[in-house]
């Protein structure tokens, strides 16, 4: 099946942001994609210092949005990641919809951003947002899908949850900055593909060099052999890529680690 990775530019006019994404998931159906992704925060600009200003509730104007065009496309669609209100609490939130406009999950980011490299980079997403303290599956036709969000995918035991659970592609939509980004998106991704043998998604926003927080771009598919299979530059642009499950099964077959895994002296195991 084809999978369509959507790396929007993304502006401070929320309804410019929305008609522009919504504008490119019609691009890529008409495409022969049958899962489209957006990027975290496609629909405002990445800060702590926006989150509260866009932050909607679920359902709400930007997801509404997607359900329509989810359905009118008859399409899977990962919406990427918006800042939601919820009980007075502010998540980034991924929301997915079905071909029928229906929401088939929601992913709160699991862990928060707070990170300081001294002389490069200080960020602390904790001093606006709650984490999600849930995993996030959804069934297509095609395969199982995990989702996590941009510093989730730091974190290889969710991958291993994912793939515990059946899942043959994880799909992160995220917006790695120009310290992280070069040193470890793709290893990151290529990392996670690997140790679960599936395939990995992210989806970046494109590079706005005029932000105050600039993303590295860069969105990415990876098989479950390592290897980078389709990759974005830093501008807005739309990647495609057929995903191979009889591969997946080729490489599990080959080098059988699923089955290898010693449980009697070691695991990874949700909690709840």
């Amino acid at each position: 099946f084809r999978l369509a990775l959507i790396q929007l530019h993304v502006s401070a006019v929320k309804s410019d942001n929305l008609q522009r994404a919504c504008g490119l998931v019609r691009e890529a159906s008409a495409k022969g994609a049958k899962l489209v992704a957006l990027p975290e925060c496609f629909n405002s600009p990445y800060g702590t210092q926006y989150f509260k200003e866009y932050a909607e509730k679920i359902p709400g104007e930007s997801t509404q949005k997607l359900s329509e065009v989810a359905k009118e496309c008859s399409i899977y669609l990962i919406g990427g990641s918006i800042p939601e209100e919820d009980g007075g609490k502010l998540y980034n939130t991924c929301a997915v919809f079905g071909p029928d406009g229906a929401l088939l999950a929601k992913h709160r980011k699991v862990h928060l951003f707070d990170i300081n490299v001294p002389g490069k980079i200080q960020f602390k997403e904790s001093e606006t947002l709650s984490p999600g303290n849930s995993f996030s599956v959804f069934d297509t036709p095609y395969c199982k899908v995990g989702l996590g969000i941009c510093y989730d995918m730091r974190f290889a035991e969710m991958a291993q949850i994912y793939s515990q659970k059946g899942c043959q592609l994880l799909i992160y939509p995220g917006a790695f900055n120009m310290t992280t980004g070069p040193a470890h998106w793709e290893l990151l991704q290529r990392g996670r593909a690997v140790d679960n043998q599936l395939y990995v998604a992210t989806v970046s926003p494109a590079r706005d060099e005029k932000a105050s927080y600039i993303a590295w771009g860069h969105s990415t598919v990876v098989n479950p052999w390592g290897e980078v299979i389709a990759k974005a530059g830093a501008e807005e642009t739309v990647v495609y890529t057929d995903i191979d499950l009889k591969k997946l099964a080729e490489i599990r077959q080959q080098i059988p680690i699923l089955s290898q895994k010693r449980c009697d002296l070691y695991g990874v195991e949700m909690k709840k």
